[in-house]
């Protein structure tokens, strides 16, 4: 097998303009578009919009390797760094914390050099203890194949199937001084496809023991917010490639395995953002919906409590809200709880779901019921 790293005229990438610019003209609409609506809300709103992104950002590009991390720590954590009051924040876990800090870095400063310090920053903040799961890895460095070659296999024991295999570690210095010295030259190749070209040239050099999908992402994320000239994220890449995982791993193995046209790749990921942007529109109308309401309810007191709670349900709530989930999130007594949902629906605000007894749960009332 032939990988496309051991191709003669590697990383000499080539493509057919003429079948993408359709695709591309669309993104970059869509882009402007989308800017021009988040632009046109109050601070308040975009920054609510940006921190639901960048939430989603950083929990789903986790996601994508099997990474599970706390939502609630997640958005503490962009919260607390960006200055975004939220209420009370949630402590937060030191590999939260490092996934956090290589995303904002990654679009905050995205006018700054991509050097290999800084990706070895960015590993370091991705791995603190040094390890992976129970794994020693090596870590803020390039990976030296102490243990074999890389390789992105997947299978049991005894049933391996190899995906990919990387260059060896001998050639890592060099190939990434070659990418590096690209993502920082002038060029008249289209920002929207070099973030997709640095993707793909990231992840085929593979040059970290661990980390490489999520980094990858975050030069993406980073080529993106150089192609639109701004720190604010209202669209996630991670979150549609995601939904999208199979068909993403499938497409970068039959590129990685094929010659240097990278039509392919690059058809896909326009569709992919273009997908993305699409669906910031859902994160709009939520951030919208949020606002809507609290100028409707804008001249009731609640406590802090309460407060917290119809946040929490506005930003949709995983599972039914039960008197005694709000006691233990708002570490209050039973009764105490009771008290505060009682008094929303007083006000119309919650309503009684179908079922009682101790399954009682409760529901924002909207203008549907």
């Amino acid at each position: 097998m032939t990988y496309i790293h051991e191709i003669d005229d590697w990383p000499a990438f080539r493509w057919d303009e003429g079948a993408l610019a359709a695709k591309l003209a669309d993104v970059r609409h869509r882009q402007g578009r989308l800017l021009g609506r988040m632009e046109g809300l109050g601070f308040d709103l975009r920054n609510e919009a940006m921190l639901s992104t960048l939430t989603q950002d950083v929990v789903k590009s986790s996601e994508i390797e099997g990474k599970i991390l706390d939502v609630d720590q997640v958005r503490s954590s962009i919260a607390q760094r960006l200055g975004i009051d939220i209420g009370a924040l949630t402590p937060t876990d030191h590999d939260v914390e490092g996934v956090v800090e290589m995303m904002l870095d990654a679009t905050r400063n995205y006018n700054k050099p991509l050097t290999s310090e800084r990706l070895f920053d960015w590993h370091a903040s991705l791995f603190p203890t040094g390890r992976s799961g129970i794994t020693r890895i090596v870590v803020g460095a390039w990976r030296d194949d102490s243990s074999g070659a890389m390789q992105v296999v997947s299978g049991s024991i005894g049933r391996e199937r190899i995906h990919f295999q990387a260059p060896d570690a001998s050639r890592i210095n060099k190939e990434m001084g070659a990418f590096l010295k690209w993502f920082e030259e002038k060029s008249e190749t289209d920002p929207v496809l070099r973030a997709a070209i640095a993707h793909l040239w990231f992840v085929s050099v593979h040059p970290f023991e661990d980390g490489n999908g999520r980094i990858a992402r975050a030069i993406a994320d980073m080529a993106l917010a150089r192609s639109e000239n701004s720190q604010r994220r209202f669209y996630s890449m991670s979150t549609q490639i995601r939904q999208e995982r199979s068909t993403y791993y499938k497409i970068l193995e039959s590129t990685q395995k094929g010659d240097l046209d990278i039509t392919e790749w690059l058809d896909w990921f326009l569709g992919c953002l273009g997908r993305a942007i699409y669906g910031a529109e859902d994160i709009f109308e939520k951030v919208y919906a949020k606002a809507q309401f609290w100028e409707k309810y804008g001249n009731l007191s609640f406590n802090a409590r309460q407060r917290d709670m119809l946040n929490r349900l506005l930003d949709n709530f995983k599972g039914k809200m039960t008197s005694s989930k709000w006691a233990k999130i708002e570490k209050c007594s039973p009764d105490t709880a009771l008290r505060d949902i009682n008094e929303l629906i007083a006000h119309g605000i919650l309503r009684k779901d179908a079922g009682g007894g101790r399954s009682t749960s409760y529901s924002l009332v909207t203008d549907t019921d």
